[in-house]
């Protein structure tokens, strides 16, 4: 699927540096740093999860702890 990223002069610049820097188009670069973001959420998504599970398992002991 196609799309248009509109980028600042800055956002640019830094953009092809970097790809230049690892050897990559600067559309490879892009893709890589929309599949990290993707990556990075769905794990922030599936830790808060498990933590939502332990908190409630664990409610009574964690109350205990906190006093």
């Amino acid at each position: 699927m196609a799309m248009t990223l509109r980028l600042t002069d800055d956002e640019q610049r830094a953009l092809k540096a970097r790809a230049a820097a690892e050897g990559i188009s600067m559309q490879e670069a892009a893709r890589r740093a929309v599949r990290e973001y993707v990556q990075r959420t769905e794990h922030r998504g599936r830790v808060a999860a498990a933590t939502d599970v332990v908190l409630d398992v664990h409610a009574d002991a964690i109350e205990r702890l906190g006093r």
